[in-house]
């Protein structure tokens, strides 16, 4: 009959942080003599790496856990002593207002610039930069409050004004806002007048104070070139200068005729140069007058008309005709009647005229041949 073995005890699990220092008395005697992890800081936590053990006179720093700021004069490191020991390390971060913040009219006083621990009551002061003034009636100060957040600033510090820039002759100074410290103007010409030197200015910075970047500019006359001669013409309104609006007028010599403008202005062009307003007139010869042409009139027939028989050819006697003698109960009539010419127009009653001039012989021939038959 075989022995009954005895049970195996059961396994116990191993109390709190004894496997660390079992770690600690297993490890080689050469690092024995080493410090541990360093101890817990408030706020805070060391910079390890990867490092387990430090030999001794090693140095670790702490750094302040976010929403905290290392408090000023205030050590944040331990050193592993020939003790095995890390120094001793006391609190060292706080809570604290973040920088404060940075304005535009001013900056924070030379005291204050290279903090960076603002806790709960801080007061920080700013001073006004260049070219602005101190407004007496504001504080310059803020103060970190409790929700660490700084006090809002109050526009303590105004801006200086430049001088009144004055005026310029036959022309504008264009004031857009103001002349107070930052803000630009402008310059501009009249009408016949070019700008000469700069078109803006600034208020800026002059040694302690504040004044106009550039000097004003002048305004300075534009002229025209002289009017051109006009060939066998006269010009009115001549001039040594000739400025904006001045104005020339042109006539034709006799026997000229003006065609064209008969004046023209100065005028201005890209606000800086002159000309006349058009293209000077010519002055052309008259054309010689043409002879109206003659109106057609209807031509006129002369018909003799007697009251006797039709005459028979008798042979010419000789002897004296009266002038008075006429055969009784006969009438000699001369009529004049209208009739068309061969082209179809008529002669009128005023060609008549010329027609018997012209052709007198023949009438004079036809009265004396009809005195003879009727005597």
């Amino acid at each position: 009959m075989s022995r009954a073995r005895p049970g195996v005890p059961a396994v116990r699990p191993l109390p709190a942080g004894l496997p660390l220092l079992l770690l600690l008395l297993l490890r080689p005697a050469a690092v024995r003599g080493d410090c541990g992890l360093p101890a817990q800081v408030p706020n805070a936590q060391p910079t390890l790496g990867d490092l387990q053990s430090f030999p001794e006179g090693h140095t670790v720093t702490y750094k302040c856990k976010e929403g905290f700021e290392k408090i000023p004069g205030k050590p944040d490191s331990v050193v592993c002593l020939p003790s095995h020991q890390w120094s001793e390390l006391g609190e060292f971060c706080n809570r604290s207002c973040k920088i404060p913040p940075r304005l535009n009219y001013a900056f924070l006083k030379k005291e204050y610039s290279k903090q960076n621990y603002f806790p709960v009551g801080s007061i920080v002061e700013y001073e006004c930069r260049p070219g602005y003034r101190k407004d007496i009636t504001k504080s310059e100060k803020l103060t970190c409050l409790p929700s660490l957040e700084w006090s809002k600033p109050t526009e303590f510090c105004q801006k200086r004004s430049c001088p009144n820039p004055g005026e310029i002759q036959n022309g504008a100074i264009n004031i857009k806002t103001d002349i107070l410290f930052g803000s630009s103007i402008s310059f501009s010409c009249n009408k016949g007048f070019k700008l000469v030197g700069a078109t803006s200015s600034y208020c800026v910075l002059t040694d302690n104070s504040v004044g106009w970047s550039d000097p004003l500019p002048e305004c300075v006359e534009i002229y025209c070139p002289d009017p051109p001669v006009v060939k066998n013409g006269i010009m009115r309104g001549e001039s040594n200068t000739y400025t904006y609006s001045q104005t020339v007028s042109y006539e034709c010599t006799k026997g000229f005729t003006l065609v064209g403008n008969s004046s023209l202005y100065c005028d201005v062009k890209d606000d800086d140069h002159g000309e006349w307003s058009s293209p000077p007139p010519q002055c052309k010869e008259k054309s010689s007058p043409t002879q109206a042409p003659v109106t057609p009139q209807k031509p006129t027939t002369v018909k003799v008309l007697t009251t006797g028989a039709p005459p028979t050819h008798q042979k010419p006697t000789s002897g004296k005709v009266p002038a008075t003698h006429h055969a009784p109960g006969s009438r000699t009539t001369v009529g004049f009647h209208a009739t068309k010419t061969s082209k179809g127009t008529e002669m009128s009653t005023s060609g008549v005229a010329n027609y018997l001039y012209g052709h007198t012989w023949v009438t004079l021939t036809v009265l004396l041949v009809t005195l003879v038959i009727l005597g």
